[in-house]
């Protein structure tokens, strides 16, 4: 995981972004997203609330974004992260069923 930044927020979050990368091996599906992703990497951008719990710090996600490249361009897709990790496995199944 790389961290890109971290920056004081409107209303005194603290928050960081983190960049990663993500491969599926077949097309992918996000339930409440109208559209199927091709096989291929994708780059996701992570934003998480950074909260001071006693002695140690808690990161809570409070935003996935998938870039989408095509034709040159690149958009977001807000993408839940529940239905990340469901797309993730569902590759993983496909992928172990041969």
């Amino acid at each position: 995981m790389n961290v890109v930044d971290v920056q004081l927020g409107l209303e005194e979050r603290v928050m960081r972004t983190t960049r990663t990368t993500i491969a599926f091996a077949y097309p992918a599906r996000f339930k409440g997203i109208d559209e199927t992703f091709p096989a291929g990497t994708y780059e996701l951008e992570t934003d998480e609330e950074v909260s001071e719990m006693g002695d140690q710090t808690v990161y809570r996600r409070v935003r996935t974004l998938l870039l989408v490249k095509t034709l040159g361009q690149v958009r977001t897709v807000d993408v839940k992260p529940s239905e990340l990790d469901a797309a993730i496995d569902r590759d993983a199944v496909q992928a172990a069923a041969g």
